[in-house]
This record gives structure tokens, sequence and C-alpha cells, in this order.
């Protein structure tokens, strides 16, 4: 007699941060069984909720968190986003009465959003095995065996279907099918400006890389894209001399650099295979690791959670991972091309950074135009 094949969970998920957490509940808002789905991650959701990174939701992650019953999360809106090309002719500005939304987006700490989600998840009764460091899988037939070690102590899990959700950082990655080293660096800290406006962002287009300014509690969230030499030059700067050299690349829009936290820099470039197998897909980091230009690293991640948690609510077999994977392509290839595209123009010539400024120009001229950059940063490709 043939015996059927014991599970410990339907579905298992690596990586509990805002992504893999969203899928987990959207698909228990869906109908799905929360006794079904286990949440792994390496870290304790202690330091998880006490995680002090900036992320930038889009209006459309909004919506998504809004489904998987976690918003509101404490956030500062966005109600405008200034785009501009330092020193050249050529800005846009995007504004949120263009629109009909509160905000073109929100800027919140990690650990608020994964603090919000994590309730939620504790609250639908969806498991989390953490802290667990994931050491391997095996896929077969019927479903994959994962192993597991906590705190020296091996073990294993068995489940139908595995999502890797958890990516970490460009140059801390496995290669996979498509990577570009883009040489640069993105410094990131809390600034504070001498004249503030309230709720605009900035993009701030410069001959080194892209500059961004997100506001934030009394000021600014800061990435700062620089070569790899400059990153390090920039870093072992006093304040007064960092702030400094921060007025001579932004500019005096904003009044003068007052303050800023401890700086810290991370490498940049594109890592992305959007394939999986016939029980395992990648979504978020796992699937693209992106230049933070345009910020659309997370909201992407969230897409595909949204769009994946939809399918399994279906179908939660490896027909639906077939399907979920063709849904995906769209949105995917044109975000993947799009921040590729604008991260290589300023690492190469000067006349291609020239047409960006021209590019801008006409954007804020032609009301349409705007309109579909506006909407493809908060929705994607739809």
């Amino acid at each position: 007699m043939h015996t059927p094949p014991s599970y410990d969970y339907d579905l298992a998920i690596c990586g509990a941060g805002p992504v893999g957490m969203a899928l987990a509940a959207l698909l228990v808002q869906g109908g799905s069984h929360a006794g079904g789905i286990a949440l792994l991650d390496a870290k304790s959701i202690a330091q998880a909720r006490r995680d002090p990174r900036t992320i930038a939701l889009s209006h459309g992650s909004r919506q998504i968190l809004e489904a998987a019953g976690a918003w509101p999360v404490e956030a500062t809106p966005i109600h405008q986003i200034h785009v501009s090309r330092r020193g050249h002719f050529g800005r846009s500005l995007l504004d949120r009465s263009e629109h009909t939304v509160e905000a073109l987006g929100y800027v919140a700490r990690y650990g608020a959003v994964v603090s919000v989600l994590a309730d939620v998840c504790e609250r639908l009764g969806i498991a989390s095995v953490r802290p667990a460091l994931v050491t391997g899988n095996a896929e077969d037939a019927d479903g994959v065996s994962i192993a597991i070690d906590q705190d020296g102590a091996a073990s294993s899990l068995r489940t139908k279907l595995l999502v890797q959700a958890e990516g970490g950082l460009f140059g801390q990655q496995q290669e996979r099918r498509l990577t570009r080293d883009y040489g640069q660096s993105a410094i990131i800290a809390h600034v504070r400006v001498s004249s503030p406006i309230a709720h605009r962002a900035y993009e701030r287009f410069t001959d080194e890389g892209p500059l961004a300014l997100l506001p934030q509690d009394d000021g600014y969230a800061l990435v700062w894209c620089v070569p790899p030499a400059r990153a390090e030059q920039l870093l072992a700067l006093d304040d007064a001399a960092f702030l400094a050299r921060l007025d001579t690349a932004f500019g005096s829009r904003m009044g003068r650099f007052m303050h800023a936290t401890p700086r810290l820099a991370y490498r940049l470039g594109l890592n992305a295979q959007a394939g999986g197998t016939a029980r395992t897909a990648a979504i978020g980091n796992a699937a693209q690791t992106l230049h933070p230009v345009a910020g659309q690293g997370l909201n992407l991640g969230l897409r595909d959670a949204a769009v994946l948690a939809r399918v399994l609510v279906q179908d939660s077999s490896p027909a639906g991972l077939s399907r979920y994977a063709g849904l995906r392509q769209a949105d995917r290839g044109t975000t993947v091309r799009i921040t590729d595209t604008m991260a290589r123009i300023f690492t190469g010539a000067a006349p291609a950074q020239g047409l960006l400024g021209l590019s801008l120009g006409l954007l804020d001229i032609v009301s349409p135009a705007r309109k579909t950059l506006a909407e493809l940063m908060m929705y994607g490709r739809r």
C-alpha cells in the first residue's frame, strides 16, 4: 500500500522580513489555513523590531499592507517628489494632487513595518520558527526538506512548497543570472536641514550618482550614491566636513545641512533571477536586488508577495507557482530595466546624463508623461 507523504507545513517562507510576512498574512487573509504556513528567519523577532533602517513604501505598497491587515504603520507621508539634475537644465515635480491619493509614498523604519506585520501574523496564528538558520534544502517530486540550525541544534522540516524571501545585500549573495556591479556605494544617514519643506522628497542626480532625501521625523533619510573610493573618503570626514560636501552636492534648496547621524555605506549592484523550480519560488530581494534609484526594491518585492498570495489561494500546487512566474514577468522586467538603465547612466558618459536632464524637463511640461511615471513608481506595471 502506498503511504502518502507527510508534511509539517503546506508552505514554508524562508525570510520573515516585510515581504515574507506580508505574503503569509495575505495568504491567511485570503482564506488559506494559517496552521499550514511557517515563517523562518535567522533573526529573533526582538532583533527585527529594533532594526533602524529606513524604507520607502509606495502608495501601492500601502494598499498591499492594508490588505494584509498591517496598516497603519508609523511613517512620514510623501506629498511631492522633486526630481532634478544637479547643475543642469531639467527637473520634474510629482505631486499627490495629480493622482487623488493621500500620499505618493511613505517613509518608515524597517523595524516599525516588521512590528506591525509580526503582530498580524501572530494574531492570525501563523507559525514562526526563529531564530533559525536555514542551512540547506532538498527538493523531490513530493515536496521540499529544509535543514535548519537553531542555536547549534540541527533539525529539519518538510513542506509542500518553499518560498525564498531572504535576499541579503548585493556582494553578499550568490551570483544570479543577471548581475551587474555599478561601481557605486550608498552612504546612508539621517540628516537635518535649516529650511525643510514638509512632506517633499528629493531625487537629485549628480555627476557621481543619485542623491535621495526622504522626509522622516525631524529631518531626512539620506541615500547618497557615489564611487566606492569617494564613499570611503566621505565616511572618514568629521561631521562638519561631511555636511559641507553634502551642501555642495545637493545645493541650497533647503538651506544648509545642519546635522548628520553616524554614516554607513554598502555596495550597489543588480542581481536578479526570476526563475524557480517546481516547488520553490523566490520573491523580493531573493529574486531581484536593485539599485536604490527610484526606491523600487521593497515595493517590487511586496508586489511579488501580493501576486503570489492571490495565485496560491486559488492553487497551492506546483502549477500555481508556474502561473505566478508568468504573471510577474512584465512588472519585474520593466522595473529592473528602468532602475538598471538609470543606474548605468551615472557611471557612463556625460552626454547620456545630459539627455536625462532634458527628459526631466520634458516630463514637467508633458503632464501625461509625468502621471505615467508616478503611477509606475506607485503601482508598478499593471
